[in-house]
């Protein structure tokens, strides 16, 4: 059976899209610890982190580090903080949060609840940032 993340890349789910390409995507998270929190994750369905092969690590992190540097510039805040948990889905997945302070990234205080509006202000923003850096991803 097909993870959650597998069935919203292929549109089976909706999501809200950051970028996308053939071996990665970045979603909103809809059930955010802040506004900008994304989700970054591998098309291939692989349910450690650690368990992917080094190159795609690799190009992993350089995909990532567009999403992070596009949330940067549309979201105010001092840091992106970066969280691998890994147990609520099994599909990797990397967590881009904007913080202001440690505690912003806690995963154990409520999450918050966008408005329809505020989540597609937020994506549309984020992504229009990550495109202009990245001309090999679709939306």
């Amino acid at each position: 059976m097909s993870s959650i993340f597998s069935r919203i890349y292929r549109g089976e789910i909706p999501g809200h899209f950051i970028a996308k390409n053939d071996e990665f995507f970045a979603i909103l998270d809809i059930s955010p610890l802040t506004v900008g929190h994304v989700l970054v994750i591998p098309t291939q369905e692989i349910d450690y982190l650690f368990d992917l092969e080094a190159a795609f690590v690799g190009r992993y992190m350089q995909f990532t580090q567009k999403v992070a540097k596009a949330i940067e510039e549309v979201i105010d805040c001092k840091r992106i903080g970066v969280a691998v948990i890994g147990l609520e889905v099994p599909h990797a997945h990397i967590h881009l949060v904007p913080i202001n302070e440690v505690g912003d990234i806690n995963f154990s205080k409520p999450k918050l609840s966008l408005s329809p509006e505020l989540m597609e202000k937020t994506r549309s923003a984020i992504a229009a940032a990550f495109t202009s850096r990245d001309q090999d991803s679709e939306i």
